[in-house]
């Protein structure tokens, strides 16, 4: 039986939601103030990533069967203190702020997008040959700026692993994957991974991204796939000839109809303003809200009604990836709150340094510090508000932003896109493949044996991109 940390919390939430809303407004705490709270809050975030990264390794028993109640027991130490800090009207406003506006979309689109990628079966596309495995990173390079890094990576990520299944050596492939589809592609539109999206809502024109961040992009693909193309032809050398490549099959194709929706649901929710439909303690939920998780859910369900069940079962498809992200997930996000709080504070912040190495002797903002700053806490926090801290720090208007300080603009995107790909939970489709090819029985690096792969690969095209372009 599936019992997340989160459906806990929400029934926390669900009791103590009453004496929440009963509460004073002038009483009620709003918030963490990151200015004046010590750093040891980091601490349970800090514990939940070191879980994360050792326990797989020291007690792969443990981790396998409990790592949910390990993520429960660290979001638990933030919210025991929570109650001592804000109280419990404050503690609750905060739990239902990140489960309704930030854990339910986030999960419901990972969701839909799982469930409909599951029921696409693409067989005979590929082969596992280096030039085909070549041609499908690049195909989802590019596909990842339209259906988001998210979905082409559910869309691809099974097909590429059946085509491989000859190949003696495979997790060479799986890495690359990451860094380049489910990261690096998605940086030319605000479909393609939410950073930009959350961008888009500031102001910041639809193709902006397009145009300034295309350059970086194509330089830092066309790298990685030069690289991945010498590696893989190495590796193939041993494995003799490729077997006769199945007919090509596609079944399923209702999913791209849902897959359309969904995306068109998400852009939807992010230009249509609608009045508020739904008032709770510490969230208010508009009606674009609404319609957006609705359709998620709604198309979830049809896709599981509408397609084959061949197609699941070509895929060898179960809820188990999904299960793991989204336990994990909502301990992140609840842990990550007064972290995330402690930087916005900025200047008067326990991260004070952090801001300080932004800008330059007069106060104006350095490209490249930017762009290593952003990228580095995207690395390990949530990309989409770190990408918004250092958006409001560089001035937080979109004209300035996107005329006079354009390389700093720049320098924020592509760090907080680029280098989400330098740790599994820089964003979540990492999580999502490692948990699908370890399932289809690909043994994946450990948290820190992918952090030794993209720091050996990604680092020094990073390094590259800084003295080009920032």
């Amino acid at each position: 039986m599936w019992r997340p940390p989160f459906l806990i919390l929400c029934l926390v939430i669900l009791f103590a939601a009453p004496a929440a809303a009963e509460a004073p407004l002038a009483d009620a705490v709003h918030g963490f103030d990151g200015a004046h709270l010590p750093v040891w809050w980091a601490v349970p975030f800090s514990g939940l990533l070191l879980s994360i990264a050792l326990l797989p390794l020291v007690a792969p028993s443990l981790w396998h069967h409990h790592y949910g109640k390990v993520a429960l027991g660290w979001a638990v130490l933030i919210i025991l203190p929570s109650l001592a800090h804000l109280g419990l009207a404050g503690t609750v406003q905060e739990l239902v702020h990140v489960g309704v506006l930030e854990y339910l979309p986030f999960i419901l689109l990972l969701l839909a997008l799982f469930t409909v990628a599951g029921g696409l079966r693409l067989d005979g596309f590929f082969d596992g040959t280096p030039r085909s495995n070549l041609t499908a990173l690049t195909v989802g390079t590019g596909l990842a700026s339209i259906t988001g890094t998210t979905g082409a990576a559910m869309l691809l990520i099974r097909p590429l692993i059946r085509a491989n299944a000859w190949r003696s050596r495979r997790v060479h492939t799986m890495v690359f994957f990451i860094f380049l589809v489910a990261n690096i592609g998605g940086s030319l539109t605000p479909l393609g991974d939410p950073p930009l999206f959350l961008g888009f809502l500031k102001g910041v024109p639809f193709f902006w991204p397009t145009v300034h961040l295309l350059a970086p992009m194509l330089v830092a693909g066309a790298v990685l796939l030069a690289a991945y193309f010498l590696v893989d032809l190495r590796l193939a050398a041993g494995d003799g000839p490729a077997p006769a490549r199945p007919p090509k099959l596609l079944e399923g194709s209702v999913n791209f109809i849902f897959l359309g929706a969904i995306m068109g649901a998400v852009l939807v929710s992010g230009i249509w303003q609608g009045p508020v439909v739904l008032s709770l303690p510490g969230a208010e939920v508009t009606a674009q809200a609404l319609m957006r998780d609705g359709t998620l859910v709604l198309i979830t369900i049809l896709s599981l009604l509408l397609t084959p069940r061949s197609a699941r079962a070509a895929n060898e498809f179960t809820w188990g990836p999904i299960l793991e992200v989204a336990k994990l997930f909502a301990a992140i996000f609840v842990t990550i709150v007064p972290v995330l709080a402690m930087l916005k504070a900025g200047l008067d912040g326990p991260f004070a340094p952090i801001v300080q190495a932004v800008a330059d002797r007069n106060g104006a903002p350095v490209p490249s510090a930017y762009f290593w700053a952003t990228g580095i806490l995207s690395s390990f926090l949530d990309n989409a508000p770190t990408y918004l801290v250092f958006f409001n720090l560089a001035g937080g208007d979109p004209i300035v932003l996107t005329t006079t300080l354009v390389s700093t603009l720049a320098a924020i995107s592509a760090g907080a896109v680029f280098m989400g790909a330098n740790t599994y939970i820089g964003n979540a489709p990492n999580f999502m493949v490692r948990a699908i090819a370890e399932e289809m029985g690909i043994r994946m690096p450990s948290f820190f044996g992918y952090l030794v792969w993209s720091c050996g690969i990604l680092l020094p095209v990073f390094v590259l991109l800084t003295l080009i372009f920032f």
